[in-house]
């Protein structure tokens, strides 16, 4: 595995034009992201008396939490007063295995294909690859009549079988970049002192694998929490997740939209993915340039 180059010799004494623009560029780019955060955050934090008077940039005058509290318990979605928290624990119901599967699915997918290469390894490998590029609204109407026969549509298995089929080839492609680095020596000198399939990937491989695990984790926890479209047609209501929910609070019980309450269920909703990358940046960025762009 390649590590990372500490930079050497004296850093640069004046600041030259390039990097003067450098800076005002990434300084526009930031603020050009984190401006429509502000504005969700500003609102989520105003009473609707201010959110009226249409200071939309305006810091809150009068700063309450309450808009916070009625969207994680009381706020109306559709004709339930439950707030998004039912929309919160199905969306960990649907992203929690539904990342797991794809995941270890990948990482077995992966090291298959690195090093027990078999009869049509490339081919199975190829049509992967061409899967990732296909339209996902082309499987809808064949997988709802699938999922239909089956008696699976609407149901929780259902969601969780379709985000582990359609993630699949991303998390094999990123697994087999990863071991495609991993120098044959060691998988032949485990192959020598008697290491079969399971063994060799359970005590060779498995150990050195946490980078590209986490990054493959981030991805597909964030795309199945993110997931709008499978969600909404797949999941049924029951099982509906928080991106479903979302789309449902629009007004109060006496037909008044309160953006405060629209805006403190997205951050909420949007709080999970964000701590997720937080508390694993720095492996993800390790993992990307470790194996996910090689191979």
């Amino acid at each position: 595995m390649n590590r990372a180059v500490t930079p050497e010799g004296p850093k640069p004494r004046t600041i030259s034009a390039s990097r003067i623009a450098i800076y005002v560029f990434l300084g526009v780019s930031a603020g050009f992201f984190l401006l429509p955060v502000y504005v969700m955050i500003i609102t989520s934090l105003k009473p609707m008396a201010e959110i009226r008077t249409g200071n939309l940039f305006a810091f809150p005058k009068e700063l309450t939490f309450d808009a916070w509290a009625k969207a994680w318990s009381s706020a109306c979605t559709g004709r339930v007063c439950k707030g998004i928290s039912p929309g919160m624990l199905n969306s960990f119901k649907i992203a929690i295995p539904g990342t797991l599967f794809p995941v270890i699915l990948g990482a077995i997918n992966g090291y298959a294909l690195s090093f027990w290469r078999f009869r049509g390894a490339n081919l199975v490998f190829t049509l992967l690859l061409v899967s990732t590029f296909v339209p996902i609204q082309v499987f809808i109407f064949p997988l709802v009549r699938m999922m239909t026969s089956t008696g699976l549509f609407g149901t929780l298995p259902g969601i969780i079988l379709i985000h582990t089929g359609f993630t699949l080839p991303i998390t094999t492609l990123l697994f087999r970049n990863f071991y495609a680095a991993v120098p044959e020596e060691m998988f032949s000198a485990a192959r020598i002192d008697g290491g079969g399939f399971w063994s060799i990937f359970a005590y060779v491989l498995l150990p050195i694998s946490t980078p590209i695990v986490i990054v493959a984790v981030i991805l597909q926890f964030t795309g199945s929490w993110n997931d709008y479209l499978f969600s909404l047609i797949f999941a049924g209501r029951p099982n509906q997740p928080i991106t479903v929910l979302l789309t449902s609070i629009v007004t109060s019980q006496y037909g008044e939209k309160e953006y405060n309450v629209n805006m403190a269920a997205t951050m909420l909703a949007a709080m999970v993915p964000l701590l997720v990358y937080f508390a694993s940046g720095r492996w993800f960025v390790r993992g990307i340039s470790d194996g996910a762009l090689k191979g």
